[in-house]
């Protein structure tokens, strides 16, 4: 069984109607499991579904989402609208599901979903501090969750690596030497 890696969770995560989301096909595919797995254990358990852990996407979302997406060609011709999990939906569903697998997962799903939402209050707070030494400390700690994302699938050889990702308020650099 290997670890589901951070960007391989990032990836599926979309904006729909303003909430971060992960679309139940995505979800199916990141737990090892079918679809209709997915929605079965929902259906089973409504009850720990409240209305905004769960978002019904209309036939238009869905139809937006196959043109963005390639990856969900295959609900072109879905009779049935995908379900988009919000971050405590899938907590929620993490309640359910059980097997090493989906543990794991779950983990990964949860660690990635912290990692978004503290390099998002990172880069609010860069914005509004003036107080430098705490400007410095912030981006370092971005360029921490910043190097745990990327780090993972560098290909290093006998030379240097640098990334530069530019926000709209900051620019973080990342060197990699290897000697």
């Amino acid at each position: 069984m290997s670890l589901i890696k951070f960007d391989e969770v990032e990836s599926k995560i979309i904006q729909i109607r303003g909430e971060n989301v992960i679309i139940d096909s995505d979800i199916a595919d990141l737990y090892n499991v079918e679809t209709r797995d997915i929605n079965k254990a929902v259906k089973n358990n409504p009850d720990k579904f409240p209305k905004d852990y769960i978002l019904e996407l209309s036939k238009k979302e869905k139809n937006e989402l196959v043109e963005i997406f390639h990856r969900f060609d295959s609900l072109k011709h879905s009779t049935v609208n995908p379900k988009a999990f919000t971050e405590k939906g899938l907590y929620m569903l993490a309640t359910i599901l059980k097997s090493p697998m989906a543990t794991q997962t779950t983990i990964s799903i949860i660690e990635t979903f912290a990692n978004i939402k503290k390099l998002s209050r990172n880069i609010r707070e860069i914005s509004i501090i003036d107080d430098e030494s705490k400007k410095k400390s912030l981006l370092q700690k971005s360029g921490e969750i910043i190097s745990e994302i990327l780090d993972d699938n560098l290909h290093i050889d006998q030379s240097e690596t640098t990334i530069e990702l530019n926000f709209a308020l900051i620019k973080v650099k990342h060197t990699i030497k290897r000697k």
